[in-house]
């Protein structure tokens, strides 16, 4: 299998790459620093440098070309402003969509965020302000991409994340109470995904007791 990693040098895409190329898989993976090249070359992910804030569409078609999937997982961080959340966040996933519908590419892998939900209703009261804009981002890439008809995509929405090691064992499914998850398991559902070819489906990920095998299977 051949997958594109846009924001290949994240914590989570990075895992997930290692683990693409761990059992043979070919990933590819999508940087805007030319100095990050070398992680992923270690990682055995091949590297594209290419700035998602100002390519077109065919430079990004261009490397996408011939992937069986692609997966967003890039992101502006959590010391960007609110300007990088609109850019990376909601127009460098919709432009990652534009691409694989010009490349013929169907699976569509978005890292969203648990929380988005709220930003349909505004900014709740007491929420920092960039991270208010942070989900609103979130939440317009995911209510432009879903309805692709072009595309099989599956939005993954992660709770607060950390570095514990993984359990293997997570809770998975729409309408998932707030929680955490380590970012190995994220990685791992991720590639569960890509394996299980899932279709228009929109769930929370937190820690949980179910194998993580079992809980993607379990989607309908």
């Amino acid at each position: 299998m051949r997958v594109v990693i846009a924001g290949a040098h994240g914590q989570i895409a990075r895992r997930l790459g290692r683990l693409l190329a761990a059992r043979g898989d070919t990933a590819v993976g999508i940087v805007r620093n030319p100095d990050h090249t070398a992680d992923l070359e270690a990682d055995g992910v091949e590297p594209a440098v290419l700035d998602l804030e100002s390519a077109s569409v065919e430079e990004v078609a261009e490397v996408v070309r011939g992937a069986d999937a692609v997966v967003f997982a890039a992101g502006a961080g959590p010391n960007s402003g609110e300007a990088r959340k609109h850019t990376v966040d909601h127009g460098a996933a919709v432009l990652l969509a534009h691409a694989a519908e010009r490349a013929g590419v169907r699976p569509y892998l978005l890292v969203s965020s648990m929380g988005v939900e709220q930003a349909r209703q505004g900014t709740p009261q007491g929420m920092d302000p960039v991270f208010a804009v942070y989900l609103q981002a979130k939440l317009r890439a995911e209510d432009e991409i879903l309805p692709r008809t072009a595309l099989d995509t599956v939005i993954v929405r992660p709770g607060r994340l950390t570095d514990d090691p993984g359990t293997g064992r997570v809770t998975l499914a729409h309408g998932v109470g707030y929680g955490e998850v380590p970012r190995d398991d994220v990685a791992a559902v991720l590639l569960a995904l890509l394996d299980a070819r899932k279709v228009n489906e929109v769930v929370e990920l937190v820690g949980g007791d179910t194998p993580i095998d079992e809980a993607v299977a379990a989607l309908p």
